[in-house]
């Protein structure tokens, strides 16, 4: 029986996460794997194969808008305004997986 996809049970994937983080402004492919390798100093890299098949979920899930379709033949990405708030329930989520780590190891 598969697994259903993480984005439907309300979690992201860190690629996810790093992409959804990534179109808060408006983005090209290319730029947003160079985004995450510039602002994580290269410790993540989101190659391209993981960053399409990424987008194309975060886009069937309606959290990711395209753009436009520009005269060089690049998409355009975007986060919705539903991303938004998935993002940001998924950074509250992630900072309470901190919280209950941290209280073990002090």
């Amino acid at each position: 029986m598969p697994r259903k996809d993480s984005i439907y049970i309300g979690e992201l994937t860190d690629t996810a996460f790093y992409i959804l983080s990534s179109v808060i402004e408006e983005k090209h492919g290319y730029l947003i794997m160079k985004t995450i390798e510039k602002f994580t100093n290269s410790e993540v890299t989101v190659g391209p194969a993981s960053l399409y098949t990424t987008l194309k979920k975060l886009l069937a899930a309606d959290l990711v808008e395209l753009i436009c379709d520009t005269d060089e033949n690049k998409k355009i990405y975007k986060i919705t305004d539903k991303g938004r708030e998935m993002l940001i329930k998924e950074i509250e989520r992630k900072k309470q997986m901190v919280k209950f780590a941290e209280v073990f190891l002090d």
